[in-house]
Formats: C-alpha cells, sequence, structure tokens
C-alpha cells in the first residue's frame, strides 16, 4: 500500500530516530459519545501554552481544540483569524464533494462516435485516477485499455481512423492564482486543472515522496495519444474538438451514428477518490474533485466555481463559511485563507455523525506514523511518539507554513478535534517537530 501513500512534505532528510514498535491506530469515533474524563480548558491551555508560544513554530500561530462530545471550546488562539491552511483545505474539498456527490459516485469516462467514419471521441469526465492499463497509480481506476476493448467491440468492422479528446466539461484557467510555475514543472506538485488525465497527470504511474512528480505539459493530449495507440490509431491524429450530441445518435439512421456511446468506464466510488486524495495530498486530485462540486451546485467548472461551491457547501451545513476564502481547492495557493474554528467544527460535525456522507472522509485521514502524509510523523522526538495510532489528521506544508488538523483520543477515552496553523518559520523540519507536539500532548496531558 506504500506505493501510493505519500507525502506533501518538502524535501528532507529521513530521520535516524530508533524504530518504535507499530501500534493499531484507535478507532476514529471511539469517544464521540463523550465517555471518558473530560478535560478543562484551563488545564489544556497550562499544556499547551508553552508548547503553542515555541519560536520553533514560527511568528503566528492559530489554534483552536475542541471537546466533540460536550463541544466546549478547550483551547483557542487567533481561531477566528483566516490564515493560510496549505493542503488543510483538501479537509473542506473532500467534505463539499463527499456532500455534493454522495460517497457511492462514480465519474465516468465515455468513448463515443464522432462524426467522421472511425472517428473516436474520448469525452473526458473529471476523473484524475484514470489509468491507462493495469500499472496505474491508483488501485481499482478505470482504465483506458478496458475502454479501447469496449471500442473495437461496439465498432464492430470498421477500422478506427482518428481519436478526438473532448475536455468541454471544464472551463477557465487551468492553473489557479497563488501557484508557482514550478509547481507544474519540474516541480511536480499539480498538474495543468483539465477534464481527462491519466494518474493524476503523471508521466509516470508512481508518486515519488521527496523528488516531485512530472506531470504533462496537456495531460488530456497525453490521454488521449495513449489511447489512440490501444486503438491503434497514430498519436497525430489526437486533436480537441466536441463529441456530437446524443439527439444526433438519436435522429441518425441505425448503425454507429455519431453521438453513439461506443464504450464507458467508471472509477472507483468517491469516496475511495477522497481517500487518496486525502491519503496522499494529492493537489491535482483536489482541484479536480472540487470541479465536481462546482458541477453538482449548477456552478461554472472552473477554479471560482469550484472554490465558490466548496464555501457555500460549507454555510450550507451549518458552519461559517465566511471563515474561507479560496482560490483552489487544494490548498496549493498561497492566496487561500481558512480559520481554525472553520477546521475544528467540520470535523466536530464529521464526527458527530449527523452527516453520515462527509464522516467517511475520517477513513482517509493519515494516521500518525502510519500512513500518507503522517507515515513519518510523531517519529521524533520521542514525546511525540506516544501520538503514532493517535492521532488522525489532515498536514499542510508551504515555504513558511506548516499546519496541521484532525482528531485525537486522549488517554482518558475523549475525542477531541484540533486544528494548528503556524507561519513565519524558517526552518521546516524544526517547525513540525514542534506542530506535532500539541497534538501528542492533547493524548496524554491528563488535563
Amino acid at each position: 500500500m506504500k506505493d501510493w501513500l505519500a507525502s506533501d512534505e518538502p524535501t528532507a532528510a529521513p530521520t535516524t530516530a530508533a524504530p518504535t514498535a507499530e501500534a493499531s491506530p484507535t478507532p476514529v469515533l471511539a469517544a464521540a459519545n463523550g465517555g471518558g474524563t473530560a478535560l478543562t480548558a484551563a488545564g489544556v491551555k497550562k499544556a499547551l501554552d508553552p508548547l503553542v508560544g515555541s519560536a520553533a513554530l514560527g511568528t503566528k500561530v492559530h489554534v483552536r481544540v475542541l471537546d466533540v462530545a460536550s463541544e466546549e471550546v478547550l483551547y483557542a488562539r487567533n481561531a477566528d483569524t483566516m490564515t493560510t491552511p496549505a493542503s488543510t483545505t483538501k479537509l473542506l474539498t473532500a467534505a463539499a464533494v463527499l456532500s455534493a456527490r454522495g460517497p457511492a459516485y462514480r465519474i465516468g469516462t465515455r468513448a463515443v462516435a464522432g462524426s467522421a467514419p472511425g472517428e473516436v471521441v474520448l469525452v473526458g469526465g473529471g476523473d484524475p485516477t484514470l489509468s491507462v492499463g493495469a500499472k496505474g497509480q491508483f488501485p481499482g481506476a478505470a482504465r483506458l485499455d478496458q475502454l479501447a476493448a469496449q471500442v473495437k467491440k461496439a465498432l464492430g468492422g470498421t477500422e478506427p481512423t482518428k481519436v478526438t479528446i473532448d475536455t468541454s466539461l471544464f472551463s477557465g484557467p487551468e492553473t489557479a492564482v497563488g501557484w508557482d510555475s514550478s509547481d507544474i514543472s519540474p516541480g511536480g506538485q499539480v498538474s495543468r486543472i483539465q477534464s481527462l488525465m491519466t494518474n493524476a497527470g503523471r508521466i509516470e504511474p508512481v508518486h515519488n515522496e521527496y523528488g516531485g512528480d512530472p506531470r504533462f505539459p496537456d495531460p488530456a493530449v497525453a490521454a488521449g495519444k495513449a489511447f489512440a495507440k490501444l486503438l491503434g490509431v497514430s498519436g497525430d491524429t489526437v486533436k480537441r474538438g466536441k463529441a456530437p450530441t446524443a439527439a444526433t445518435a438519436a435522429s441518425a439512421p441505425a448503425g454507429i451514428a455519431p453521438g453513439k456511446q461506443l464504450g464507458v468506464v467508471q472509477s472507483p466510488p468517491m469516496v475511495q477518490l477522497t481517500d487518496w486524495m486525502l491519503e496522499q495530498s494529492d493537489n491535482t486530485m483536489a482541484d479536480v474533485l472540487g470541479r465536481h462540486v462546482a458541477i453538482a451546485d449548477g456552478q461554472p467548472a472552473t477554479f471560482d466555481g469550484a472554490t465558490d461551491a466548496i464555501v457555500k457547501r460549507m454555510t450550507g451545513l451549518g458552519l461559517p463559511g465566511d471563515e474561507a476564502d479560496l482560490y483552489d481547492a487544494s490548498g496549493l495557493s498561497r492566496n487561500n485563507g481558512i480559520s481554525p474554528t472553520l477546521l475544528t467544527q467540520l470535523l466536530a460535525l464529521a464526527s458527530s455523525g449527523q452527516q453520515p456522507a462527509i464522516s467517511s472522509m475520517f477513513g482517509g485521514l493519515p494516521v500518525a506514523g502510519w500512513s500518507g502524509t503522517m507515515l513519518k510523523r510523531f517519529v521524533a522526538p520521542r514525546a511525540n511518539q506516544i501520538g503514532q495510532g493517535v492521532v488522525r489528521a489532515k498536514t499542510g506544508t508551504l515555504s513558511g507554513v506548516n499546519t496541521m488538523a484532525g482528531v485525537v483520543t486522549t488517554r482518558e477515552g475523549r475525542l477531541l478535534v484540533f486544528a494548528i496553523m503556524a507561519s513565519g518559520s524558517g526552518n521546516a523540519v524544526t517547525a513540525r517537530a514542534a506542530l506535532d507536539k500539541v497534538p501528542a500532548r492533547l493524548v496524554t496531558c491528563g488535563c
């Protein structure tokens, strides 16, 4: 499983700390019914103040800790002020798309007959996990080779002559305000956001934890050329275009009419897509899934449409949507702003069970010392190791910004949600270690 669980952290030397025995992760919602001894705000303040005040965290720190069962705010510092969230933005995206589409929703990628004889139109449905063949980045992904087999069967004796790609589902700019050009190439933190791509735009279907993931300069064309090869058609034939309408197919004579569906493959369920997006902190997946929130809510499938739809979803869930100002759905944009209050209220709502669709996002939250972007966290110093298997959270890292938001079960059996958002640090490694001390302290403070 580690081939697709990876970190959004910048390049860092591997830790030299002695390995510790793995501890099984605690149940995600074990304490949501209020069992165990409640912590006091005064006790938590005494325990956390020295840690939150650490110079290693940076020049400004925003924190909020909430007891899920009692709804008591146990700690708050700059909690209602928006600050750069980095990849904790993906928590909003996951909740919004699960709310809008439902955990069981699947994304289809279709092939239809074009207007010319033998023309095949590959219609992008916005599935970022689409694979060329069996060796894709994402387990169980829809595959172009299987779609090509359907097309050949549907065409019968008609030979494919060319491939047209229809990417009209998404519109507007393909990169967001606040992205650096180096994030796309050669760094590979994100691809251009298009409705047709394979392996979230990656050139190779693997995730390189520290070296970046080089992406195709035009993911849709690359997917079209891979599909053409599978059909036995020259990649030189691949052009952008628009699929004939269903009405055209319905009114045409019997046979392979323009617009007739020749095949379709379906993505894994949405809950699995959000799991991967959160585990890997995959920026491309997040911004593609953000487009699906926009489409579901009747907004343009653009960056503006997606971010507007996500914020409105938060408000519709009874959360303080006005405490989010988004420019993308991934958190790669430094222009984004989210408050710890919004993040913790979202996590508390998901923990409550009142919204089963968004509660399913907990399966994708990385576990400290166990999976995803938390695989190598809470390893050193030794004081942080108590959080292994206990803290489940989404991390976020940009230059000078280190964030984390998630859930933790205390030794007394109380479920807490927390958000820590620090900026101004000059050393990412020491800042992350200082940040990890906060939820680790919550596990054992007995306060």
